[in-house]
């Protein structure tokens, strides 16, 4: 279990792959390759990411859980998928702009 908070930064122990929280708080379970995210800078990688839990981040894009509770940003990409107390968490679609004629 992690605090989330706004600003908070995770990385994952078994990929390449750090998060930033935009939007919620409290404790959950983050994961990310099947193994939970401690916070960045605090453990080394070890292992890999499970086989059902490895599709891989991209960097630059959100993510959020099914509620729109959680939102995180992918600020380095790696192997495993993220997932939020055991359910995927998918890359949020943009909202495109109003044409400006």
């Amino acid at each position: 279990m992690v605090e989330l908070r706004p600003g908070a930064r995770f990385q994952s122990t078994v990929c390449a792959t750090e998060v930033i929280v935009v939007k919620g708080t409290g404790p959950t379970e983050l994961t990310c390759g099947g193994e939970p995210m401690v916070p960045a800078g605090s453990a080394e990688r070890a292992g890999e990411p499970s086989a059902d839990a490895s599709e891989g981040t991209l960097l630059g894009k959100r993510y959020g859980d099914g509620d729109e509770t959680v939102e995180v940003l992918c600020t380095k990409a790696g192997e495993g998928s993220l997932a939020l107390a055991g359910v995927a968490m998918a890359v949020k679609v943009t909202k495109p702009l109003p044409a400006s004629d």
